[in-house]
């Protein structure tokens, strides 16, 4: 399928692992205003469970103010009590079917799959709303386990029906090959927070390249 004749490529954004969420509140509104994005990960490492909980508290107004999916990274049972509107689960979190189990049907939940075609395929059957691939560049977000090409998402594009997400170093001058891959959505933190001319610009050149390919 040509790049032109699939839905619209749209930005998956992830916070930073560390936040203060009053002052990112405000920069995540004015990225939002800036074009579009289909969801947030909130994405706090090695912060205390009361910590992410506020976080969200704080964030989700401001998400749903801007029809953004608000999903917490690895933690089912925190996306329940935060009434998050999903979950992204990695291989080592918890699984996929208990997840769903504990979030009900109408969760979104998002399977970590790494540079594996075997488990997006699993992913996929299990009924993930969409699998992840990565990394596709050098990251410092992240210590990534695998790095992955092109073909996986153009593989994935041309047999399933199930969203892929593309993740790993991306920023808005690297993610044209992405997006012509097949990429459905394109996960960023860095390529948007520590862009050097702020993130409501990094936004507006996301959408442009989007809406030059697939739009």
């Amino acid at each position: 399928m040509s790049a032109a004749g699939r839905e619209r490529t749209r930005l998956y954004l992830i916070t930073p692992p560390r936040i203060d969420p009053v002052p990112f509140s405000e920069t995540l509104a004015k990225a939002l205003d800036a074009g579009d994005a289909a969801c947030l990960q909130l994405r706090l490492k090695e912060v205390p469970e009361d910590e992410v909980r506020r976080a969200a508290d704080i964030l989700l107004p401001v998400c749903q103010a801007y029809d953004v999916a608000l999903l917490i990274n690895d933690d089912p049972r925190m996306a329940a009590a935060v009434g998050a509107d999903g979950c992204h689960v990695g291989q080592e979190d918890m699984s996929y079917r208990d997840a769903r189990k504990l979030l009900g049907p109408d969760a979104i939940i998002g399977v970590t799959c790494h540079d594996s075609r075997h488990l997006a395929m699993e992913a996929g059957e299990q009924g993930a709303d969409y699998v992840a691939f990565g990394a596709f560049f050098p990251t410092a977000t992240k210590t990534p386990k695998s790095t992955a090409g092109l073909d996986l998402l153009t593989w994935w594009q041309e047999l399933m029906e199930i969203p892929c997400v593309a993740i790993g170093g991306i920023t808005a001058e690297n993610c044209r090959p992405l997006v012509e891959a097949g990429a459905d959505f394109i996960a960023v933190a860095a390529g948007v927070w520590g862009d050097e001319a702020g993130p409501a610009d990094a936004v507006k050149r996301f959408n442009a390249i989007f809406d030059e390919i697939t739009g």
